[in-house]
């Protein structure tokens, strides 16, 4: 039995260290193994790997999105395919992905010693994209997410841009995508212990009461059993700790709003403090933390901030 002293001590530290110390996250711990990771990649791609040698991991540890790496990312025959899992909808993840391919692609090229400035075209596997969505929000089986969805006009349907980056999102929800949760019994398993939390939750249970009832009963039921029974501690430790994190972004959105009245009383307008309050909102959404807390205590960043989302 866990002792609730020990993860009051556990929460306390991670409320000071969470921005500093970046996470994994159970998604990400559920298929560390690559004989689970290659199922997976077979259900969504609906290929018949059999090696899992034949995958090799390229998961970034450095990426800063909201303390977080990105979840999974691997090359398989010509492919390289970056797997994050989200529990809100974000339509901003095709512009993360496109950094987090951009710092991929470097990296490849660096370990293949490929020169961008000689004359012989590089050959590049093809990059593939999959957010697996199960938030509470309505969302459909499968969706796509453009980053062209987010240029502003001029742009007008019938143009080409340059540049593009296009994200599948598959609701993981339980009841969704069943021909996906056929063939990938491990995604399955992820998707039932998930909703069992959330039953939990909406039954009135304490966050830590519903995760630990929610791992009895997977474990009776053989659903993640292996990495329930060997990590449990530190399963809970990641419900608490991205609890937390919430936390801690709704006082900031409080503290940026209460920021942008003063703001705008200062200026004496009504519409700088709508406008500081959009730029918060903003730089939430896109998980830009260190330039929403500089803004907060620096007015010249703030108004430089302003300028770079014409807000001026």
């Amino acid at each position: 039995m866990v002792k609730k002293r020990k993860f009051h001590i556990i929460r306390q530290w991670n409320r000071i260290f969470v921005r500093k110390k970046y996470k994994d996250r159970l998604f990400r711990k559920v298929f560390q193994n690559k004989n689970d990771l290659l199922a997976l990649y077979n259900a969504v791609s609906h290929t018949d790997y059999k090696d899992p040698a034949a995958l090799e991991i390229t998961t970034i540890d450095n990426a800063i999105y909201m303390s977080m790496k990105n979840d999974l990312s691997f090359l398989i025959g010509s492919v390289m395919n970056l797997y994050e899992h989200q529990s809100t909808f974000n339509p901003n993840m095709p512009l993360r992905g496109l950094s987090y391919f951009a710092r991929l692609y470097e990296a490849y090229m660096a370990q293949h010693k490929h020169n961008v400035y000689g004359r012989k075209l590089i050959p590049l596997p093809m990059p593939q994209y999959i957010v697996f969505y199960n938030g509470r929000e309505d969302q459909p089986d499968e969706s796509w997410l453009k980053l062209s969805d987010a240029f502003l006009p001029p742009f007008k349907d019938g143009d080409t841009p340059v540049l593009e980056c296009r994200v599948r999102m598959l609701n993981i929800n339980l009841g969704h995508n069943l021909p996906l949760m056929q063939d990938c019994r491990r995604l399955w398993e992820y998707s039932t212990f998930m909703n069992e939390v959330r039953r939990n939750l909406d039954r009135g249970f304490s966050l830590e009461h519903a995760v630990n009832a929610a791992m009895d009963n997977c474990i009776r039921q053989d659903i993640l059993k292996d990495i329930l029974l060997q990590c449990r501690s530190e399963v809970l430790l990641m419900f608490l700790t991205e609890y937390d994190e919430k936390l801690h972004l709704d006082k900031t959105f409080e503290e940026g709003r209460e920021t942008g009245l003063e703001q705008g009383r200062k200026l004496g307008l009504e519409q700088g403090q709508d406008q500081i309050l959009f730029l918060m909102s903003q730089l939430l959404k896109e998980n830009r933390l260190e330039d929403l807390d500089k803004a907060l205590s620096d007015k010249h960043y703030l108004i430089t901030l302003l300028h770079e989302y014409h807000l001026d």
